[in-house]
């Protein structure tokens, strides 16, 4: 792959979870999988909205150390996660030191949430998301949800 750049995804779109077919769709770009680990500093991955969607917030230092994948993707890849993600509108992407399970380190890119309601803080933080987890909190996919006129998940999340 040329021009490629190292995302960490901790949530929907890990193996397993809801979206990971949007990586896996041909037409979207090229990735592959480098590995599993945390981030290097301790972040709120949180589980929010009517949709129960997984976020981390931009409180570096408060949380636990969130557990995820990395993956090698494309230029057309990145612009299809950035799609997802609602970026730069709704997530940031920010480089974050991620410590692979190998014991080595890397750069990734990883979405944040920066503008969110302080109330969000109130909520469990988790190091390891699974739409299957104890949580019991069941995530609702995009085709799922309802007509955006009547409910804004970034309003929602932003306090809007």
């Amino acid at each position: 792959m040329s021009d490629t750049q190292l995302v960490f995804v901790y949530g929907t779109l890990k193996k397993g979870e809801p979206n990971h077919e949007w990586m896996s769709e041909w037409e979207a770009g090229s990735f592959s999988f480098v590995g599993c680990g945390k981030t290097a500093l301790k972040f709120p991955l949180v589980i929010a909205s009517r949709y129960n969607i997984p976020f981390v917030l931009d409180r570096p230092g408060l949380g636990h150390n969130v557990a995820g994948e990395i993956y090698k993707i494309d230029s057309a890849m990145m612009n299809r996660l950035d799609e997802l993600e609602d970026y730069p509108i709704f997530y940031n992407r920010k480089q974050t030191l991620i410590h692979l399970n190998d014991g080595t380190e890397q750069m990734c890119w990883m979405y944040i949430i920066e503008k969110f309601r302080d109330d969000l803080l109130q909520l469990p933080f988790l190091e390891d998301y699974s739409a299957q987890g104890t949580h019991g909190l069941v995530y609702c996919e995009r085709l799922m949800r309802d007509n955006p006129q009547e409910y804004s998940v970034i309003n929602d999340i932003q306090g809007n």
